[in-house]
């Protein structure tokens, strides 16, 4: 009798105002050899509006209704906020944890920065999609400008207030999680791209450290768009780690 091969289940989580689109380059070099499930947060893509005042245990809770058991979760900035959520309080359905240009801990400077970004988003939310596009394709970026320009029109696409609700979570659960990633007890990885100014080298190590047995790599030269910028580099990263902690053959 032949043995039936099941492939390892990989689910994708998004970043605050982006949709599973994002994912379009990295999914190329993940499938066929995996199960790749595409996650939209509240707020975002097809899903409903996210309500004001939503928390991160809801955006997890969200997901997880979603998730099958053994799932090898990859979440990107807010959506790795999600993933160490859901590794930390339902590790039943979490194969393994890997976080993609993830915020962690953010100091003082560093929470300072990102809540003059989330007033500026407030006061003008088309300036705050450029400054966006500025930040993670620079002039010089040799991203396609057709893909530069989805990511621009999915942006815009976003519901303005439900972008904030999302927005404040990406800026203020990073300090509600960081007491919880000590209690993480599934295989771990980070990684960032080396010139992210936002998910810094720096926050994956300090992710690396909170969380017990968790792994830290950098792409060098890679800005926080690594999905879209450098999918195949992200890819084996992802590979690598996911093959060593899977049970699938």
């Amino acid at each position: 009798m032949t043995a039936v091969v099941t492939r390892a289940r990989i689910a994708l989580i998004h970043g605050v105002g982006l949709d599973g689109s994002m994912w379009g380059p990295l999914r190329e070099f993940l499938e066929p050899e995996y199960d790749v499930q595409i996650l939209e947060l509240l707020g975002h893509g097809r899903r409903e509006k996210a309500p004001e005042g939503v928390t991160l245990a809801e955006l997890a809770t969200d997901v997880a209704d979603r998730l099958d058991r053994g799932t090898h979760l990859v979440g990107f900035s807010l959506g790795a906020l999600v993933a160490q959520h859901l590794a930390r309080f339902r590790p039943d359905l979490v194969a393994s944890l890997v976080s993609v240009g993830s915020v962690c801990d953010r100091t003082p400077e560093e929470h300072a920065a990102v809540m003059m970004r989330l007033a500026a988003a407030e006061a003008d939310f088309p300036a705050t999609v450029e400054a966006s596009i500025r930040r993670w394709y620079p002039e010089g970026s040799a991203v396609p400008a057709e893909l530069v320009e989805a990511t621009r029109e999915v942006l815009l696409r976003n519901d303005p207030q439900s972008f904030l609700a999302c927005y404040r979570v990406f800026a203020t659960a990073d300090a509600e999680i960081a007491p919880e990633l000590p209690r993480i007890t599934v295989p771990s990885h980070a990684v960032t791209g080396g010139l992210d100014p936002g998910s810094t080298p720096e926050m994956s190590a300090r992710l690396a450290a909170a969380i017990p047995g968790c792994t830290y790599s950098v792409i060098s030269g890679a800005r926080h768009m690594m999905p879209v910028e450098r999918p195949q580099e992200l890819a084996d990263t992802l590979t690598a780690f996911i093959k060593e902690h899977s049970h699938v053959h």
